[in-house]
């Protein structure tokens, strides 16, 4: 029997990979990190948002045809993104508590990323037809009840505050609900906007300035579905994160002194709050046990410093392939045989 199977023996809890080009063959994904639990509470917080978020456009609408203005509309439609984006929050915290399966073995946590990308397409839909409104508008000016405007938009601060504040507390260590957060943040400033443009038609007859201010919030919204249409392609195409740089990973592991050498690292998101990476590190020739301990400070030091959860180590006694950054497979090299 080799070392390395009576190593396999001693240790059949370690998910080992047969050796090649000198490899130590561990993959050390065993006891990994996850990031921070949302608490219980979250649901409900998430539900009462939810529920705040429908009924304040459903009202604005319902003024805004009264008061004859498309700035309240073109709120409400906005508010409506707001619905979706609590929706997806909340279906995302329902479905990562179901945890993977063998047939999903990352759960359904990218669920909510083709969820934002069809309210994308819905959000577009709704800013063309606000926009072919508003521009009719202008060209024929219709008056506006102010007090009516001023009335709903109020309600829109409020409700928008109450949920921002609901969402606090989660947001801290959450970035799904993070998102959700900051949304509403925006839409209350939003509606902030709306009461002013219905303080000024109390006193003064602009009507032309509620279809102008349409185009202004149908520019925040087109703003806000670039982001999230840009997030959710990054995450699709399981693109390193933003926030993450790889040189600065590599050189930190590096810096270990158990370490020789780190190549081929690659890091995606999971989710939108979940950021999985794997790599080689070169260590000295020792048995597979004795890398335990340093695969653990690894993957405390990558979630604390990085904020990866979902770390994947390959241990190696020698570099293999040309021991870049990046694997040759990964960056379309035509040296495939090193990778």
């Amino acid at each position: 029997m080799s070392a390395l199977a009576q190593e396999n023996a001693r240790h059949p809890q370690a998910d080992l990979k047969p050796a090649e080009h000198n490899h130590a063959g561990a993959n050390s994904s065993c006891g990994h990190h996850h990031a921070p639990v949302v608490d219980s509470q979250t649901g409900t917080r998430l539900l009462l948002t939810l529920g705040l978020n429908l009924l304040i456009p459903v009202a604005q609408i319902i003024g805004g045809v009264m008061a004859n203005s498309m700035a309240l509309i073109s709120d409400a439609t906005h508010n409506f993104s707001d619905f979706a984006a609590i929706l997806i929050a909340y279906l995302a915290f329902r479905i990562a508590r179901r945890g993977a399966s063998v047939r999903n073995t990352f759960g359904y946590r990218r669920a909510e990323v083709l969820a934002a990308l069809i309210n994308v397409g819905l959000l577009i839909g709704a800013a063309v037809v606000i926009v072919i409104e508003a521009a009719e508008r202008i060209k024929n000016p219709a008056a506006v009840s102010g007090g009516i405007v001023i009335g709903l938009a109020a309600v829109g601060i409020l409700g928008n505050g109450l949920s921002a504040w609901l969402l606090h507390q989660d947001a801290k260590h959450s970035l799904n609900v993070r998102g959700a957060f900051w949304h509403m943040v925006g839409d209350m400033l939003t509606s902030v906007a709306v009461l002013a443009n219905g303080a000024i038609l109390f006193y003064r007859p602009w009507y032309w300035l509620d279809p102008l201010l349409s185009f202004v919030i149908v520019a925040f919204i087109l703003k806000n579905c670039w982001a999230i249409a840009k997030e959710s392609g990054l995450i699709l195409m399981n693109s390193t994160p933003r926030h993450l740089d790889l040189e600065k990973v590599r050189r930190h592991l590096q810096e270990l002194p158990e370490v020789c050498g780190v190549h081929y690292l690659h890091a995606w998101n999971v989710s939108s709050n979940s950021v999985a990476f794997s790599c080689h590190v070169v260590v000295p020739d020792q048995t597979v046990s004795r890398t335990e301990p340093l695969a653990e400070k690894i993957r405390r030091d990558l979630l604390e410093s990085f904020g990866i959860d979902h770390p994947v180590l390959q241990f190696e006694t020698a570099a293999c392939g040309d021991g870049d950054l990046l694997c040759q497979l990964s960056c379309g090299g035509n040296d495939v045989g090193h990778a």
